[in-house]
């Protein structure tokens, strides 16, 4: 059935808000705009003229298609090589969605959406439609096809999930600047004291290469591990040259709402770590260095001129 005009005007209205939907429940920007390029398909082929609400059947459509991704997504994943993490989306890409309030600002951080991941499909669905998007427990529960009792229900249990995972922190964008600067400085030293002191005593640091770079397999676990690590990481020299196809640039940035530091060889991006901050200091560095999750974020990069704050 072909669209009419304003039909198709209707949809790009709501797609950047479909998108960020998708994001966070899948976790995955490329497949947000696949989720989001099928719902458009099924708009397509519906007839228009009978959708009374056409915001809520679109956003229908789209978690149900997410809900099915994600179960298949488990079992992919059993089988992902190495550590899994979600696609960082950089500061100021339309996909983070609304930051107008922190519960908003909170669903799109890298920290919540790694925790996101161990919530079933239906736990994840409720959280995002109520905390990110502000949908009443009546309009989930038609969404989700389930009882306004059980949208209750799943929420309160999806909330004590990923509260018990994190103490949410909220850091201004200079305050931010300043972690990320004093934490590279440290990193960058050639000695661990200075990180350890920056580091919680439980702090991790874990990669996802998704088998195409090199990333450990297992996290690294406590302040001394992560140091050392992180020391040698930084370390510069012309094996790791060799190992990455250039000169290593190291750019401040910002990531789904926090402190992050980017990694940038010839003007593309090859690593995004994203940093979990407590009042305590650093409890996770989270890279992200698997070339097919950076696609996007190299998009928004490509063009740049912002000066390094260290060369390796």
């Amino acid at each position: 059935m072909a669209l009419s005009a304003g039909d198709v005007e209707l949809f790009e209205r709501a797609r950047p808000r479909l998108e960020a939907i998708g994001y966070r429940l899948l976790g995955s920007a490329g497949e947000a705009e696949d989720a989001v390029q099928e719902t458009f398909l099924r708009w397509q082929a519906a007839d228009t003229g009978r959708i009374e609400v056409p915001e809520a059947w679109l956003t229908k459509v789209l978690t149900h298609y997410c809900l099915n991704q994600l179960t298949s997504a488990r079992a992919r994943r059993e089988t992902y090589v190495g550590q899994w993490l979600p696609e960082p989306l950089l500061a100021g890409d339309p996909m983070l969605g609304p930051a107008d309030t922190a519960e908003q600002r909170d669903s799109v951080s890298y920290a919540v959406l790694v925790l996101l991941e161990r919530l079933s499909p239906n736990e994840r669905a409720v959280y995002v439609l109520r905390e990110a998007f502000g949908h009443s427990h009546r309009e989930v529960a038609a969404i989700l096809d389930i009882s306004e009792a059980a949208s209750q229900q799943i929420h309160h249990r999806a909330r004590k999930h990923v509260a018990a995972g994190r103490a949410r922190t909220e850091i201004d964008a200079a305050a931010a600047r300043r972690v990320v600067e004093e934490f590279l400085a440290a990193a960058t030293s050639g000695r661990t004291e200075p990180l350890i002191r920056l580091l919680t005593s439980d702090a991790v640091a874990v990669g996802d290469g998704g088998g195409k770079v090199p990333a450990r397999a297992k996290a690294f676990e406590g302040a001394v591990a992560v140091a050392t690590f992180l020391r040698g990481l930084f370390k510069p020299g012309p094996a790791k040259r060799k190992i990455v196809g250039g000169v290593p640039e190291i750019h401040v940035a910002a990531a789904n709402g926090g402190p992050a530091f980017v990694a940038v060889v010839d003007g593309v991006i090859i690593g995004v770590s994203c940093l979990e901050v407590t009042p305590d200091g650093v409890v996770a560095v989270r890279s992200q260095v698997n070339p097919d999750k950076l696609a996007r974020a190299n998009a928004w990069w490509r063009g740049r001129e912002d000066e390094p704050l260290y060369v390796l």
